[in-house]
């Protein structure tokens, strides 16, 4: 009996940011204004304006404004209607990406690393812009109920503290020879935390190079 060895690579996980990451501007903001009238949005904004001034005073907090927002401008909407509209919307981001985090995305594919678009916007024009970069997603899921958008989400607010939880429920970070996490904002910093490699945008710091680790098996050959 001996031992001969073989070289395997453990694939890495690769966790990306949408809003001021992988896509340069707000996502969020941008889908309300290309869905809905400027007549509905004030006439719904008007409603909430102490809320608005709040967070433009930096005394209310994003994932508290975002689901208040999304629920006076979206309830009772057809959701056929947003959803369709959704579709074009992806369309425009995908072609308006962050060419830098792209290209490192795409260099994770051609690696054959595990990508996830961890988001605290919402499915409806997540879901295709994922399906189009083939890669996975964790985002903010949004209430359908006969045919209509009910205004509220089906998952909690998906940042800060969510996203770190969602990721370690979804994913077993042990399954992984290394984490890379890409984000833009105090809202990432959870997600960050798990990484092996961080990447901030905004920083003097280059993007991470990729790595692979390797895993010696050891296996057992009879010889005669």
């Amino acid at each position: 009996m001996h031992a001969k060895s073989e070289t395997h690579k453990t694939l890495n996980l690769a966790l990306f940011d949408f809003d001021g990451t992988l896509y340069p501007k707000d996502s969020f903001t941008g889908f309300i204004f290309y869905t809905l009238s400027k007549r509905h949005i004030v006439k719904k904004g008007l409603k909430i304006l102490p809320w608005i001034q709040a967070y433009y005073l930096k005394l209310y907090p994003a994932h508290a404004m975002r689901p208040r927002l999304f629920q006076s401008m979206f309830k009772g909407i057809a959701a056929d209607f947003v959803q369709n509209l959704a579709q074009e919307y992806a369309q425009q981001l995908i072609q308006n990406l962050d060419q830098n985090l792209l290209q490192q995305l795409r260099l994770h594919q051609q690696q054959g690393d595990h990508i996830v678009l961890v988001s605290a916007s919402v499915d409806l024009y997540l879901v295709p812009i994922c399906k189009f970069l083939n890669i996975e997603l964790i985002c903010t899921a949004t209430e359908i109920k006969n045919g209509l958008l009910t205004g509220h989400y089906s998952s909690e607010d998906c940042s800060c503290e969510q996203k770190k939880l969602r990721i370690l429920q979804k994913y077993n970070l042990a399954d992984y020879g290394f984490v890379y996490a890409y984000g833009n904002s105090e809202e990432d910093l959870d997600m960050l935390s798990l990484a092996d490699f961080a990447y901030m945008m905004g920083t003097e710091n280059p993007l991470p190079e990729l790595k692979q680790k390797e895993v010696m098996l050891w296996q057992n050959v009879k010889q005669i």
